[in-house]
């Protein structure tokens, strides 16, 4: 019998996963729990409650549908008690006042892990925001810390999908689809209106989190690369049923409009014995990204590094692109080969994960992140300008480096919290001051 204990995640194996992005997919953790050539038979096997969860409009195209059954011990009317709100000063929702901050480059070193017991939801600190969350556009770029697993606790985002990117430290979703476990170089999305809850796998962890307040992320099209090549579909994995019969008393957190409530129950929400359908929790290796590239001169453009991607209303312009910058071989002849120095109607929040970024060799580290705006110069630095101006240039291959960007249509408002943090690079933006003048008429 498939049952999660409320201390689930302790253990160093990781859970059974199903293979496929959005895959119509079906699993019980009873045999005969899940009611077959139905949805909604008039008494569920086992005393279930049949709950459906809708992702998407009742009447968006087939293509686009997302829904999923669930088969749970209680449904989710009765997972709210009395609604309390909770105070979250350090996470803020769009729109949000922000900063008055000057129109330049901004970069952060690493947010310390402080040195107090707090979970995933207690360390969660806004960086970024844009759109609205009342309107289902824009997003947050958040950083989270933690340093205890959540205990008997419960939270759901009504606001907008989570995508997890842990940094330093390994982590358990337990979530009501099954479990999730996802260390660096690896990313998790939690759709919108989805209850999990994260379990430390190990010491403290720190990460990155992106809102998203648009709509959901999904794969983007290939266009001319055709078929194969970049996330291919069959690397993202789904959990398997699990559940928890328990009922003891379990606290309820739930993001709604902008704000944090809280209330309490007597029982786990956690009890979805049964799922089918393509609309549940997933991971994905970012390791396992197939890249590709300019094979002769000249640098592409980023967007050959999507992996997921949450379209707005506008044909190829996103919602947010979320891109990364992995291993790969770096070929082109006669190429500056980092990025060039350009100005973008997208805005860039970028991190990094492990290893080091071409374009920036030093000042952005494991833990940083930085801020690009929209129509703000930006490229590398002087340094990183003189060694690619100057290589030999021989097929070169990136190991050991793992960055990533959320870019979005909307230009990024810093919060209050990020601006003044000490962390923050307060001469950063000069670094494109280091880049000299170069210029000889006389010599070609």
């Amino acid at each position: 019998m498939n049952v999660i204990s409320p201390t689930a995640g302790v253990a160093a194996d990781e859970a059974p996963v199903m293979s496929g992005f959005g895959n119509q997919f079906e699993t019980e953790a009873l045999p005969g729990a899940l009611p077959i050539g139905r949805n909604s038979p008039q008494r569920c096997p086992y005393g279930l409650y049949a709950e459906q969860l809708s992702g998407s409009p009742f009447t968006a195209p087939r293509a686009r549908n997302e829904r999923s059954w669930l088969y749970r011990i209680r449904p989710t009317l009765a997972h709210l008690g009395l609604s309390r709100r909770v105070e979250t000063p350090l996470w803020r929702s769009a729109p949000d006042e922000g900063a008055e901050l000057p129109p330049q480059p901004l970069r952060w070193d690493p947010l310390p892990i402080p040195d107090r017991p707090h979970s995933f939801l207690e360390g969660l600190q806004t960086i970024t925001t844009c759109g609205d969350v009342a309107a289902h556009t824009g997003m947050a770029a958040h950083i989270y810390t933690a340093t205890r697993s959540m205990e008997r606790e419960a939270f759901w985002n009504a606001d907008g999908e989570m995508l997890l990117l842990p940094q330093q430290g390994a982590l358990r979703l337990v979530t009501e689809f099954g479990l999730l476990d996802i260390a660096p170089g690896q990313m998790a999305v939690i759709p919108r209106g989805v209850k999990f809850r994260v379990v430390l796998k190990g010491g403290p962890v720190r990460g990155y989190c992106l809102e998203n307040y648009g709509g959901a992320l999904t794969l983007p099209e290939r266009g001319p690369i055709g078929a194969n090549c970049l996330a291919n579909p069959r690397d993202f994995q789904y959990p398997v049923a699990a559940y928890e019969d328990s009922d003891e008393p379990h606290r309820i957190l739930l993001r709604w409009g902008g704000m944090l409530w809280e209330s309490e129950i007597d029982h786990s929400p956690f009890d979805v014995v049964a799922w089918h359908g393509n609309y549940a929790p997933y991971r994905y290796d970012l390791r396992r990204y197939s890249p590709v590239g300019p094979l002769l001169f000249d640098h592409a453009d980023p967007s050959i590094f999507t992996v997921l991607t949450s379209p707005s209303e506008t044909p190829g312009t996103a919602n947010v692109d979320f891109v990364i910058f992995p291993d790969r071989w770096m070929v082109a002849e006669n190429t500056f080969r980092p990025p060039w120095y350009h100005m973008n109607v997208m805005s860039e929040f970028m991190g990094l994960i492990y290893g080091q970024y071409d374009a920036k060799p030093h000042g952005f580290v494991p833990g940083g992140f930085s801020l690009h705006n929209c129509m703000l110069p930006h490229g590398p630095d002087a340094e990183a300008f003189r060694a690619a101006s100057t290589a030999e240039l021989k097929p070169q291959k990136l190991e050991g480096t793992m960055a990533f960007m959320f870019e979005t249509r909307l230009p990024q408002r810093v919060t209050r919290h990020a601006a003044e943090h000490p962390c923050r690079q307060r001469e950063y933006w000069r670094y494109g001051h280091a880049l000299k003048r170069l210029f000889d008429p006389a010599r070609p």
